[in-house]
């Protein structure tokens, strides 16, 4: 049962008088006034009558006027009130345009009451709680944490409004970024400051795995399904029940699997490998790729249905060498990590070291920069790093891309290509060793050795 909230007035605008006073009577256990109106042409008049906190309104009221011109007017006479937008037939563009007009959430009807009421407590007076090393963003009246999401440049600092603003709602989001640029600690985030905190989180990784193996993970599979199944199985949609699903590298995704998710993600229903059975679930999706996706939809490789499915908010990640002023934040946040992990108590980084660290173009992204500073926290053996810890290959092409007479300007492939070539040398040749210097997965250093031909 939602916490009550004191001094809170709701107003409920829906064309259906049943479904509104349904509504309204529902929500008085949490609310100290909730009222109920008819029409879109009455809600201009009754806002400015009763000043509700919270208004819940029909996206489409049955007259002249809509539910985005009710949210404006809202926003218009104040400011601070939160709109919930709701709807019996979904649309993922409608919902878009509603959460960028500052709706602050978006329901499809038949509206569950118990967490229509926990988004009216939340709506109202929802604060999440403080946490350290992490970056706070203040939407409204509400504050989001997102735990070691670090970043002061610009195009970082763009994406934190949008996250805080699509973490309560339900809408699928999709990140897209390069390999290493931290989009599952961004969906992680974004279930961390969702209603759905409280329930679970479950990742997996699309690329490399098999029709029938990606359908077996994500649907289960009853005993005697196939050859080794010996007993039943739950797959994640059903684990992740009332909690969020994280589907990285989705771009890799073999076709004939897109097409039976998109009848998950459409109708709720999962059928286990081998069972008849129907399960209902209620799962929010996250998904991430490094691929072009609207590329791969124009090149018929991705269907373009479950890319609009995916797609209703996206977001960009950017590459480390595109916010190289957040290196020395990131390295030292890092090391701390590595000192809790190593039992080191290193105190910094010299400014010497982070400006080579600055000047490399990172092909792994953060994920190749958390590697590297846990690497120099090991061979450190002084209280702070310095440029003699710095392993061997970021020296490298520091020098080949220096400002000196002799150097050589290299494009971005030919310095990945240099960097996988020296990585794969210190290794010997070891594949699962050279990935985890450079801060990759193997499957993408695979992909990038038959790429360059090496």
């Amino acid at each position: 049962m939602a916490m009550a909230v004191n001094n809170v007035s709701v107003l409920v605008v829906d064309k259906e008088k049943e479904q509104a006073d349904v509504l309204a009577d529902a929500l008085k256990t949490v609310c100290a006034d909730s009222r109920a109106i008819y029409s879109g042409t009455q809600a201009a008049e009754a806002i400015k009558r009763y000043n509700p906190d919270v208004i819940i309104a029909d996206f489409n009221p049955g007259d002249s006027v809509s539910g985005l011109d009710i949210l404006n007017f809202a926003k218009q006479h104040n400011p601070a009130a939160e709109v919930i937008l709701i709807s019996a037939n979904a649309s993922i563009e409608d919902c878009k345009q509603a959460i960028r007009q500052g709706a602050y959430d978006y329901l499809v009807k038949p509206v569950d009451i118990g967490q229509l009421r926990n988004i009216i407590v939340q709506a109202a007076a929802g604060k999440v709680a403080e946490k350290p090393d992490a970056v706070r963003v203040s939407v409204s009246r509400r504050a989001f944490r997102f735990d070691g999401v670090v970043g002061k440049n610009p195009l970082m600092q763009s994406i934190f409004p949008v996250l805080a603003r699509v973490a309560p709602t339900n809408i699928t989001v999709l990140i897209e970024g390069e390999s290493g640029t931290g989009k599952e600690l961004i969906a992680q985030s974004i279930h961390n400051n969702s209603l759905r905190s409280r329930n679970a989180f479950r990742p997996i990784n699309c690329a490399g795995l098999s029709e029938s193996l990606l359908e077996s993970e994500l649907f289960g599979h009853v005993k005697g399904a196939f050859t080794g199944a010996s007993e039943a199985r739950k797959g994640l949609f059903e684990i992740a029940d009332k909690g969020t699903l994280f589907l990285d590298e989705i771009g890799d995704m073999p076709t004939a699997m897109q097409a039976k998710l998109l009848r998950v993600l459409e109708d709720g229903i999962v059928v286990p490998v081998g069972s008849n059975k129907q399960i209902v679930v209620d799962v929010r999706v996250i998904s991430a790729t490094n691929h072009n996706l609207a590329e791969l939809v124009e090149q018929k490789k991705f269907r373009q249905d479950l890319y609009f499915r995916i797609k209703g908010v996206s977001i960009t990640i950017p590459p480390l060498r595109q916010r190289t002023g957040d290196i020395r934040e990131l390295a030292n946040y890092f090391l701390q990590q590595a000192n809790e992990e190593l039992g080191r108590d290193i105190k910094g980084i010299s400014d010497s070291a982070v400006e080579i660290l600055k000047a490399y173009e990172w092909p792994g992204n953060i994920r190749q920069l958390r590697n590297t500073i846990r690497t120099m926290a090991v061979l450190c053996d002084s209280d702070v790093l310095d440029v003699r810890d710095i392993p061997a290959e970021i020296h490298h092409v520091r020098r080949l891309t220096g400002s000196s007479d002799e150097a050589t300007a290299l494009s971005l492939n030919e310095l990945e290509r240099q960097a996988i070539v020296d990585a794969l040398a210190k290794t010997e040749n070891n594949r699962e060793k050279a990935a985890k210097l450079l801060g990759i997965g193997e499957r993408t250093l695979y992909r990038k050795i038959k790429e360059y031909n090496l």
